[in-house]
């Protein structure tokens, strides 16, 4: 079984559509749990690592070379 390779800040697209209609996140958080992001209004979620390689139909774009979102950023 391998595991998921993900970076911050990439779009993935998951089976089941979010409440909203959008079927499109985007990961703001890593580690156990996944943090995402939903593109159509800006709901964040946590979900566990093995429930999103389950609900996962494909990653849309890697996020390395993309800027964050607006908002996403942290001011310090």
């Amino acid at each position: 079984m391998t595991i998921l390779e993900l970076g911050m800040y990439d779009r993935l697209r998951l089976r089941k559509p979010h409440p909203c209609g959008s079927t499109d996140w985007r990961v703001v958080r890593l580690g156990a749990d996944i943090g995402l992001k939903c593109e159509g209004c800006g709901r964040r979620i946590l979900l566990p690592r093995s429930e999103l390689e389950r609900r996962l139909k494909t990653v849309l774009s890697r996020g390395a070379s993309e800027y964050p979102m607006e908002g996403d950023t942290q001011h310090g």
